[in-house]
């Protein structure tokens, strides 16, 4: 026992160990440096770039790395470049690790809900916003364990910088164990040194893992305030009792816990609304607009103008065109034919009628004004219901902590959320996150307000709820709406006016008290006889 004690705390043994780390650190950083710019290439449009990294990825993960250090070493000389033993080793390890550290990059970020950053865009969050404040900080928590697991190979790995006369902890263990012929001493206390160096990695992996988490119940340190997605203590609790606060009873019978209505006049008679509407600019123009994937025709010739104020209620069977629709408006979508015109502004395309780059169409969402509802949500998971409201007006407008956060406040008591301000939205039923949703979408103040089947992924008993909301919207704030639903009652009740399509094609549009009590195309008769049937 003495003897193997010995051999575990002597300077030769010790030296060995600072070789293997040194190595190994090089080889980790200069991985991650190498692995950035390599998933970066594979994820660029830019084909050339992708290739290039694929091929590199290929040629270093199939072949040993052995071979990689004897050629970092005894063949980068031949071209006039002589490097040190150890920094061969870390080059040569750096390479090695390279392409598994970029797939476990581009692994991390496409495993990002597409969803989330769509909803970005939609919000006019430029590419590099969405990478940092959407898309990395989740993107990091989930590689955390994948990085520890490729961190313990790495230090294993170094150990075939012997190769090249490195005198790493192997080498120096089997050059003493030559010399006295203890090998079982010596290489047991070889392996133990080995083992709690990577016990110390499992330890720092299990540290950043529960550093990084959301849900555990720990006061917030410090480090959590230079996180993105940082939450103030105090935040959501799901394990902490839960103040149950009494539901309102609406008028429709659906239960929701919102304020009461703002004190506005309803929108009175429709045929004088209809007068004052059509005085109105026009809002959202949309012209002869066609899209197809591949021989499949979406859009077939669409023809709407929306004028400021106007509600209007996208109605048709599924696969007819609506969400496409919506998602041209905002440039989600590129269309093949036809113009659309947001405030006056083709949106998406410069004064020459050329696209804009990624970044300049942020900018210019940002700056017309659209907002956007969808089916799932597509709120940011690591963040609070409040910082999905306030994170966006700070990043994309610029506002204000303090203003954004107060503007979120007010959003969230409207839609009856102001005591969930501090919920991750897993934490929050659909109802409730499709409400923060639509909260998120009017925090800017948009010039319209597209709604994408804003219901269709709610269960029965919350659907009410959000339709209130949307509800109080266009009757209290007059809100600019394009809305895609199923809800005939919602759209009689909300709707100035009902555009029902079918096969790519608008087969009846007009009041919606006309359309949908006595619509003329057979086809409108039939669906809305057939939606009225399901209802019933």
């Amino acid at each position: 026992m003495e003897l193997f004690l010995h051999y575990l705390s002597m300077p030769y043994m010790i030296e060995g160990i600072q070789a293997t780390l040194q190595v190994t650190a090089l080889g980790l950083c200069g991985g991650l440096i190498l692995g950035l710019i390599l998933a970066w290439m594979q994820l660029s449009r830019f084909k050339p770039l992708a290739s290039f990294a694929r091929v590199y990825a290929v040629i270093f993960r199939g072949t040993p790395l052995i071979l990689q250090m004897v050629f970092a070493y005894n063949a980068l000389p031949q071209i006039g470049i002589k490097l040190p033993a150890i920094l061969a080793a870390g080059l040569a390890l750096a390479c090695n690790e390279a392409p598994f550290i970029a797939e476990m990059l581009r692994s991390g970020v496409l495993g990002v809900d597409r969803g989330q950053v769509v909803a970005g865009q939609a919000l006019g969050m430029t590419p590099g916003v969405l990478m940092r404040r959407i898309i990395a900080p989740q993107a990091i928590r989930s590689m955390i364990p994948a990085f520890g697991n490729e961190a313990v190979s790495a230090l294993k790995n170094s150990s075939l910088a012997s190769v090249i006369a490195v005198q790493e902890l192997t080498l120096r263990s089997t050059q003493l164990a030559s010399s006295t012929f203890d090998f079982f001493s010596i290489f047991f206390a070889s392996g133990l040194i080995y083992l709690l160096l990577t016990a110390a990695i499992a330890g720092i992996q299990l540290l950043l893992e529960w550093k990084f988490d959301l849900d555990r119940t720990t006061r917030q340190n410090q480090f959590m305030r230079f996180m993105p997605w940082y939450r103030a203590p105090g935040s959501d609790d799901p394990l902490a009792p839960q103040v149950d606060m009494p539901p309102e009873i609406l008028p429709d019978g659906g239960i929701a816990e919102l304020p009461p209505p703002r004190m506005r006049p309803e929108r009175g008679d429709p045929i004088k609304r209809a007068e004052m509407l059509a005085r109105n600019n026009v809002a959202v123009e949309v012209s002869d607009l066609r899209k197809s994937y591949d021989r499949n025709v979406v859009l077939d010739g669409v023809d709407i103008t929306v004028r400021i104020g106007e509600v209007i209620a996208l109605l048709g069977p599924s696969g007819s065109g609506k969400s496409t629709l919506l998602r041209c408006i905002n440039n989600l979508e590129l269309w093949n034919g036809g113009a659309i015109k947001v405030a006056g502004r083709q949106l998406g395309f410069n004064a020459h009628g050329k696209p804009l780059s990624p970044r300049l169409l942020a900018n210019a969402r940002a700056e017309v004004g659209v907002g956007m509802v969808f089916q799932q949500f597509n709120l940011f998971g690591h963040l609070t219901a409040k910082e999905n409201i306030a994170g966006p007006l700070r990043w994309v407008h610029g506002v204000a902590r303090a203003d954004a956060e107060r503007r979120a406040d007010e959003l969230l008591a409207r839609v009856g959320l102001s005591h969930r301000a501090d919920a991750l939205p897993r934490h929050l039923s659909g109802g409730q996150q499709q409400r923060v949703a639509i909260a998120r979408a009017i925090a800017p103040n948009p010039s319209v307000l597209l709604l994408d089947e804003p219901t269709s992924a709610l269960d029965p008993e919350l659907v009410n709820e959000v339709l209130e909301v949307i509800r109080r919207l266009a009757v209290e704030d007059g809100l600019t709406m394009i809305i895609s639903t199923h809800q005939l009652r919602f759209a009689s009740e909300v709707a100035d006016r009902v555009v029902l399509l079918a096969g790519g094609a608008i087969i009846e549009e007009g009041p919606a008290s006309e359309v949908l009590t006595n619509p003329r195309n057979p086809v409108a008769q039939r669906f809305l006889n057939a939606m009225e049937a399901e209802v019933s």
